[in-house]
């Protein structure tokens, strides 16, 4: 990557081979970035200070870095709220909306395995039966 590339620029570094888990794990592999994807994707989170309210508390700098390395990546759109010109607000896209399956995938194995999951117990039921239609139920709330 050369120094005018966005990716260097957001604070990625050179890739460490061709793995594709490695490849995730560069844009995705930190403490930060699956909660900011969950909140936007699972929790219809679309404004910066909304994302900065979630309960793991999430410094202002990480977040804005956080998000600037997800639009550098595809993943999200920074833009103008339509109702508001004064505020932006971030959507994810269809490279993002991919990543509906894995979180929900993550969500459901917290839950199963965490005694002290806050998680409804009837996503871990419905989610069991039927991933496919939680899938599509998730994507279509997304979609322009």
């Amino acid at each position: 990557m050369s120094d005018k590339d966005p990716e260097k620029q957001a604070g990625q570094s050179q890739r460490r081979s061709g793995c594709p888990i490695s490849f995730s794990l560069d844009i995705f592999g930190d403490r930060w970035t699956l909660l900011i994807l969950r909140d936007l994707l699972l929790h219809g989170k679309r404004q910066f200070r909304e994302l900065a309210g979630s309960e793991e508390g999430i410094a202002t700098n990480i977040l804005s870095d956080r998000l600037k390395r997800l639009e550098v990546s595809g993943v999200l759109v920074r833009e103008r709220d339509p109702n508001d010109r004064r505020q932006v607000i971030y959507t994810t896209t269809e490279k993002g909306l991919g990543l509906i399956p894995v979180l929900l995938e993550l969500a459901a194995w917290g839950a199963i395995h965490d005694p002290q999951t806050d998680a409804p117990e009837d996503f871990v039921a419905t989610y069991a039966k039927d991933r496919e239609t939680v899938i599509a139920r998730t994507r279509k709330k997304h979609q322009r």
